[in-house]
């Protein structure tokens, strides 16, 4: 009987996990080691920062499932990964062996690349974990008594453009809503070199899209924007341009969770895991990395503000199912190996924009793409809404096989 250990209980790790249990049906065993025992759908997280959801309305807590699916849950923090023993060393639970990992850890956040960011400051807010967005909620509801300047945006070396800009459009509309709009001058900092690169070089239209969209809401930006200091008060730029503000949402850089950065055998010097495209690591046969834990090298050239590669949760579900395939075929046999680039595969995303929405479809994620566009929802924003409820009732019943 092999023994498989998954790092991660989120997109990747439980699509791995239920899929691993469903193939190899209780012939080998399946251990999930997790800091955290709630699946979180983490595209809600920006609702949250203005009530719109609270983080038990899109999490839950996932141990009942795992079990009965027959998968071991630990609850606790790896420490790291001892790839030349096949051990996981965590907090509580000692060391645990492996034949087969799977690394689905995520990210952990890099506020300490720029004077003024570092998480001990908090001058501004963020919206990547449940306890950022619960606290930029906070501070929204003191913009609404005390309106003044904002500022939302992206640092350099950041890969989430797409929560900023949808942060920044249901801003807007809940200013509108609390009837203070006029007494909010709204700036967007990127370091993109346009509006809509989104890090992937952009899609057809969407550049004009978003400057209309700029426009129309009385929206000031900023492209190729760096940032030198962040005070109290307000954000400085390279080029020395000063931006006041009363409430700020800036995304930073991604790194590797702890448990990767302190393997670096293992990993590149940002944390992040070498793999094939078959996410099976480069060196070592019995790893495999799916989500944002993976490696993902920009196809476009090195801009003059640098920017990172966007993965989010569509992509981390289909490596997770590639993941726990080849897996099946290095133990049994029984399956084809299966190879999908990232780049190559589709984009497939839902863009809310405080009452509007846009609909973003991709053959490829990376140019060249055969077939792309977006599609403005100018009525309503239910289509976000309606994914929502579908990957909610699919994560709760544990049917990873499904898209």
């Amino acid at each position: 009987m092999k023994h498989i250990v998954i790092l991660g209980s989120n997109f990747a790790g439980s699509t791995a996990a239920f899929e691993l249990a469903r193939k190899l049906k209780g012939e080998h065993k399946i251990t999930v080691v997790s800091p955290s025992t709630d699946f979180l759908y983490v595209p809600s997280l920006i609702w949250v920062p203005f009530g719109r959801r609270k983080v038990k309305n899109i999490s839950f807590d996932i141990r009942g499932l795992m079990n009965k699916k027959g998968i071991d849950f630990v609850h606790d923090k790896a420490t790291k990964i001892n790839p030349g023993t096949n051990i996981v060393n965590t907090e509580s639970h000692g060391d645990i062996k492996y034949d087969y990992i799977v690394i689905a850890t995520g990210v952990s956040l890099y506020f300490d690349g720029i004077k003024g960011l570092e998480s001990k400051n908090e001058f501004t807010q963020c919206i990547a974990s449940p306890k950022m967005a619960e606290k930029a909620y906070e501070e929204y509801k003191k913009l609404v008594k005390d309106p003044g300047p904002v500022v939302v945006g992206a640092t350099q070396g950041a890969s989430c453009m797409g929560a900023g800009y949808e942060y920044l459009f249901n801003l807007e509309k809940e200013l509108r809503k609390s009837k203070v709009r006029k007494k909010v001058d709204i700036t967007w900092i990127t370091p993109e070199p346009f509006l809509g690169h989104f890090g992937i070089e952009g899609i057809y239209g969407g550049k004009r899209m978003l400057e209309i969209f700029m426009k129309m809401f009385n929206i000031r930006w900023i492209t190729d924007a760096s940032i030198k200091e962040v005070q109290k008060d307000k954000i400085i730029l390279d080029s020395g341009e000063e931006l006041p503000y009363k409430l700020s949402m800036l995304m930073p850089p991604f790194k590797g969770a702890a448990p990767i950065l302190n393997s670096p055998e293992i990993c590149d010097d940002k944390g992040f895991i070498p793999c094939h495209d078959t996410y099976q690591h480069v060196k070592y046969s019995n790893i495999y990395a799916a989500g944002l834990a993976v490696q993902v090298k920009a196809p476009f050239k090195e801009m003059k503000t640098p920017f990172g590669v966007p993965k989010t949760g569509f992509p981390s579900d289909v490596q997770g199912k590639i993941v726990a395939n080849n897996i099946l075929h290095a133990i049994t046999g029984k399956s084809k190996e299966k190879a999908e680039a990232f780049g190559k595969i589709p984009g497939i995303c839902i863009m809310d924009a405080g009452d509007k929405e846009v609909l973003i479809l991709t053959n490829h994620l990376f140019k060249p793409r055969q077939f792309e566009i977006m599609i403005p929802n100018v009525i309503a924003s239910f289509g976000k809404w309606m994914l929502e409820k579908y990957m909610l009732i699919k994560n709760k019943r544990g049917w990873a096989m499904l898209p």
